[in-house]
């Protein structure tokens, strides 16, 4: 295969219109701010998979986020899992009770020992935010402002 096959043929405006796109529905759906890294896998995950596939109309943010939880407890991701479930609970997308049924939900479809993976996760996120709102309360009171 020629290497001019694999060239992007965008205008290089075109480009950065699908990289601002993506990098601001990265933040909407991480809810921080992703850096720009120059690689092509990142390229092609924040221009295609963010830039693209996230913004097609059709389904909101959270019926993307109950897809993408059921594929990737189907896959066994924990790691992603965590990264999804406190991303959707930083966006209010879900409640803690909502992440606590899905965990118990998934189980019946993933099974027992992924379910029961599922729901560890789902505790772990929500017990780190309790933790990390307990401190931010403590140290807003320490610091006169409470």
């Amino acid at each position: 295969m020629d290497s001019s096959e694999n060239r992007d043929v965008r205008s290089p405006d075109d480009h950065q219109t699908l990289r601002r796109k993506g990098l601001e529905k990265m933040k909407e759906v991480y809810g921080w701010d992703m850096p720009d890294f120059p690689s092509d896998y990142f390229s092609f995950t924040v221009d295609h998979l963010f830039g693209t596939v996230w913004n097609r109309p059709g389904l909101s943010l959270r019926d993307r986020r109950l897809l993408v939880l059921g594929a990737l407890s189907a896959l066994g991701l924990e790691d992603l899992i965590e990264i999804q479930i406190n991303a959707t609970l930083t966006n209010e997308e879900l409640t803690e009770d909502q992440v606590r049924e899905i965990a118990i939900f998934l189980t019946h479809y993933v099974g027992f020992p992924q379910g029961q993976k599922i729901n560890a996760v789902a505790e772990k996120v929500i017990g780190k935010r309790k933790k990390g709102n307990k401190e931010q309360r403590q140290l807003w009171k320490e610091s006169g402002s409470g």
